[in-house]
């Protein structure tokens, strides 16, 4: 008879407890690919602290842009001071700066515009003030909608009352002579221009004010309301400051 074998079973190796060995470990699947679990790829979500830092540094290098562009103004003002033309009679060089006396209402104007600074400041600390800004997000009304609105209004009436004068001192300074055409002079010419791009920027400002009112009535994440209102200060103080650096530019430098 033909003999059958049979297969002689595997010894299975068993260790006893505490003898060694490797644990079990729990394999858990990856979805394809390498690269580690899931928490690997899980991002942060942004919070409204960083967004407000991301936006103030936008804000900022826009606004760096601004004031090396009024430097460059300041640069020209002074470098155009030393020009000269020849005199047909001595045949020699003489300068052709002459100053413009400054309408005074450009001190007025002055005044309303740091006024105008202070508000916008006020405005900013009420709508961050924190007791305000807990009973919006506990749904207990909105205090700090209520305290900001006034002060961005007068600041949007103040900025205004600027332009205003601005267009003022500009039909007296007609008045006297100077015109902003060819035959103008060269310091006139020069405060036409410092003066008007300064107004084409606060014209800005004023519209910021405008969608900053629309923004504190419509949006309705005060953290996206304190964005909106942040932003606009600090645009408004940068040309309240340049408007002290170029004044002081047209009072002194002549």
């Amino acid at each position: 008879m033909p003999s059958i074998f049979s297969p002689i079973p595997a010894e299975i190796e068993r260790k006893a407890p505490g003898t060694g060995g490797k644990p079990p470990v729990d394999r858990r699947p990856t979805g394809g690919g390498g690269g580690g679990g899931d928490d690997d790829w899980r991002k942060p979500r942004r919070g409204p602290r960083e967004t407000l830092h991301r936006t103030r540094a936008f804000v900022f290098c826009a606004l760096a842009g601004d004031m090396m562009f009024f430097v460059v103004l300041a640069v020209l003002f002074y470098a155009r001071q030393a020009g000269t033309h020849m005199d047909p009679r001595t045949l020699r060089q003489i300068g052709d700066w002459h100053p413009v006396l400054l309408p005074p209402i450009l001190f007025l104007n002055t005044a309303v515009l740091l006024l105008s600074s202070l508000t916008m400041e006020r405005a900013r600390l009420h709508i961050f003030r924190e007791i305000d800004v807990l009973e919006e997000w506990l749904g207990l009304g909105r205090p700090a909608l209520r305290r900001t609105l006034p002060w961005i209004a007068i600041t949007l009436v103040l900025g205004l009352m600027f332009l205003g004068g601005q267009a003022l001192a500009w039909k007296q300074l007609t008045a006297q002579g100077f015109r902003f055409d060819r035959w103008a002079t060269p310091a006139s010419y020069f405060f036409y221009i410092i003066t008007g791009l300064h107004a084409a920027h606060l014209i800005l400002g004023v519209l910021a004010l405008l969608f900053c009112l629309c923004a504190l009535t419509r949006l309705k994440r005060v953290e996206s309301r304190q964005i909106a209102v942040d932003s606009t200060a600090w645009f408004w103080h940068t040309m309240g400051f340049a408007w002290l650096l170029l004044f002081g530019l047209l009072v002194l430098g002549q």
